[in-house]
C-alpha cells in the first residue's frame, strides 16, 4: 500500500477509459496469495500502482478488521484479513467505503498488499 501520505494523480480504470488520459486499458488483473487466486477481473481501478477490485471479483474470504488508516486525498481506509485454505493474511486487503471526491472511483473496491501478488495480463 505504500506511504499513505504520498499523493499521486495516476488513476486508471481497466476495461473503460482512463480517467486522466482518455485511453482504454482492457487487461485482466489477478490477485493471488498462498497459491490461490483470490480475485480476478478486467474491471479494476488502478491508483498509486494498486488494483482496486469490485467486491464481487474477490473469491477469498475476507474477515473485517478494526484496523484503519487515513490518506489525505482518499480518506479513511478499512482493512480485512484474507483467508485461503485455512491460512490467514492479517490486514492484507483494504478499501475506502466513503472516499473523498478525488477518489470516488475506488469507492467500495478492494485492494491488496502484504504478499498478495497482483498481475496485469
Amino acid at each position: 500500500m505504500g506511504d499513505l501520505g504520498h499523493v499521486e494523480s495516476t488513476v486508471l480504470v481497466t476495461g473503460s477509459p482512463i480517467l486522466a488520459g482518455g485511453s482504454t486499458v482492457s487487461n485482466m488483473a489477478t490477485a493471488t496469495w498462498n497459491g490461490s487466486v483470490i480475485a480476478s477481473s478486467a474491471d479494476t481501478v488502478i491508483v498509486e500502482g494498486n488494483h482496486y477490485f469490485l467486491r464481487e471479483s474477490v473469491v477469498a474470504d475476507l474477515v473485517p478488521s478494526k484496523t484503519t488508516s487515513h490518506c489525505p486525498w482518499k480518506g479513511r481506509a478499512s482493512y480485512a484479513s484474507v483467508q485461503v485454505d485455512g491460512a490467514t493474511n492479517v490486514d492484507a486487503a483494504w478499501l475506502y467505503e466513503a472516499p473523498f471526491d478525488a477518489a470516488k472511483a475506488i469507492s467500495g473496491r478492494i485492494a491488496f498488499w502484504k504478499g498478495v501478488v497482483v498481475t496485469d495480463e
